[in-house]
């Protein structure tokens, strides 16, 4: 899950599994598999950046589990 913000300035989290494709209109659209759009604040570097993060948390904790 990663936050973004909404174009009137509101906070809000996105599954970013769910992310099928990030487009610049000149905003931020973000296309979820559900066909669902969000238009945010935040570039697509940035977002990218979030998932990245978001993921290397993930495999972080699940490699601990395991150990």
């Amino acid at each position: 899950m990663i936050n973004v913000t909404n174009l009137n300035g509101t906070s809000f989290v996105v599954n970013s599994n769910l992310i099928e494709t990030i487009e610049c209109i000149p905003e931020t659209k973000i296309t979820l598999t559900t066909g669902k759009y969000y238009l945010v604040s935040e570039n697509s570097e940035e977002i990218i950046k979030k998932i990245i993060l978001y993921n290397r948390e993930i495999f972080k904790n699940t490699v601990k589990l395991k150990n």
